[in-house]
């Protein structure tokens, strides 16, 4: 895995946050897989940010059969 420039963290931060993209689409993009990008998310948000975005993904995830997946 490489490291995350500046630019490419935005977008990665950015496609993370969006609820129609997928993690799958991260990781081919950018390499990044789901536990990683989680860490590097841990990282980069706020921590109340962080959980909201956690918590959002767990629930869309409990109510949809495909979400980011």
């Amino acid at each position: 895995m490489h490291a995350i420039q500046e630019p490419q963290r935005s977008e990665v931060i950015e496609m993370a946050l969006a609820d129609d993209i997928p993690f799958s689409a991260i990781e081919n993009r950018f390499g990044i897989t789901e536990p990683r990008l989680k860490i590097h998310m841990k990282q980069w948000l706020k921590p109340a940010s962080y959980r909201a975005w956690r918590k959002r993904v767990a629930r869309f995830r409990n109510q949809r059969t495909v979400y980011k997946a």
